[in-house]
């Protein structure tokens, strides 16, 4: 009989995940038992999909806000900081802010504007326009924005991110000055020892500080690559990819996730004679409509998969081929042609008309966003994904 459904994404309920759980029995055992309960069975290709903040936890990989401020303050100097390009998060950057400011006795906090990285606004582009700032050149100070622009409150969080982050600094006992600008060598007219706090462009960022004469030049990445005192770190991202866990310490990104894949994998062969592809993701790549935010603060999307989900989709547009090279048939012929062109279709089909259109991004980019929008942020308690169906095309019975 032909199969009438294709791409299926399940949230698998778990057990609330603690430092040093076995995290292989927990996931391969909540797959397998969401399958008996709801009636359905692994297929080879199914995509087994674990969110990172479950690793990390399991990793138990924390680190306080001591931990950041001796790192911040052995690696620069310990006097005045410029921090750079952060997003405005409580949960992504708050408690890291902590940590830098208690490393250092100033904080230069350089914001960039109308928004961050990460699309969180500051101000408009109708008030940029009406208030004749151009934002690639015009460097304003603290002053001088509330003149043109008063108090600005984030729509989703309530929190005037100017006001919270000085308040979150001079709690840790350093000065603070704030400054909005988008040319990161701006800094350097206020101190020569920068922390670039920006996540994609941070390699761009402190190439060009070195470039202009940037004494010290560090990114988050390059904070807790190694424990301080017994603390948690991340080799690869640092500070990067963390979240708020307490008042005074973060969860980081989780350390190296490829055994945990391929046990998660060899073991549901054993059980089941499946081939699955596993993967350990983080945020996934889509933009808020209203809050014109991108779900972007992770240094990556796949944090560690297996093997079979490397590359990008190899796949026809259905619209083309029906609009094009069968604009004539129609009904069963139609279907059947199109059935005929996608078993036929070559390996690669870069540059090929019929597959224009279709997404050309990584296939842990776009698997990853399909489980970060499954899983959710809150309280649904399902950070294991099963997608089934992934692969799949219109002539797969």
């Amino acid at each position: 009989m032909e199969r009438k459904v294709g791409t299926i994404s399940r949230g698998i309920r778990c057990p609330i995940i603690r430092e040093g759980d076995n995290l292989t029995d927990i996931i391969v055992d909540s797959v397998l038992d969401a399958a008996k309960s709801e009636g359905f069975e692994l297929r080879d290709r199914d995509v087994i999909a674990a969110t990172e903040s479950i690793v990390a936890r399991a990793q138990g990989n924390y680190a306080s806000v001591d931990a950041i401020a001796k790192d911040v303050k052995e690696k620069l100097g310990g006097e005045t900081i410029g921090v750079i390009f952060p997003i405005l998060s409580r949960n992504r950057f708050s408690i890291c802010l902590k940590g830098m400011a208690k490393g250092a006795k100033k904080i230069v906090l350089m914001l960039n504007y109308p928004s961050d990285e990460v699309g969180n606004a500051l101000v408009s582009l109708d008030q940029l326009d009406e208030a004749g700032i151009n934002p690639y050149s015009d460097v304003l100070d603290e002053k001088r924005y509330r003149e043109l622009f008063g108090e600005n409150i984030h729509p989703f969080t309530g929190v005037d991110y100017v006001a919270y982050y000085s308040e979150v600094i001079r709690e840790m006992g350093a000065d603070v000055e704030v400054i909005f600008a988008n040319q990161p060598q701006e800094i350097l007219k206020y101190t020569k020892n920068v922390l670039s706090c920006d996540i994609h462009s941070r390699e761009r960022t402190k190439r060009i500080l070195k470039a202009h004469g940037a004494e010290k030049v560090y990114g988050m990445d390059e904070i807790l690559t190694s424990p301080v005192d017994g603390s948690g770190c991340n080799e690869r991202f640092g500070l990067l990819g963390s979240n708020k866990s307490t008042e005074d310490s973060v969860k980081l990104f989780p350390r190296d996730c490829t055994d945990l894949v391929l046990d998660v994998q060899k073991k549901i062969l054993d059980k089941t004679g499946k081939h699955v592809e596993v993967m350990v993701y983080g945020d996934g790549a889509f933009k808020d409509p209203v809050g014109k935010i991108w779900e972007l603060a992770d240094p990556c999307v796949s944090v560690a998969n297996t093997e079979g989900l490397e590359g990008t989709p190899n796949e026809l547009k259905l619209k083309y081929l029906a609009d094009n090279d069968f604009r004539a048939l129609s009904g069963e012929a139609l279907k059947e042609a199109i059935s005929k062109k996608i078993k036929e279709k070559d390996d690669n089909l870069v540059g090929n008309m019929a597959s224009q259109g279709t997404t050309p991004r990584r296939l842990t980019d776009l698997i990853g966003s399909l489980c970060d929008l499954t899983s959710g942020s809150g309280d649904k308690g399902t950070p294991v994904i099963l997608i089934q169906g992934y692969f799949d095309n219109m002539t797969d019975m």
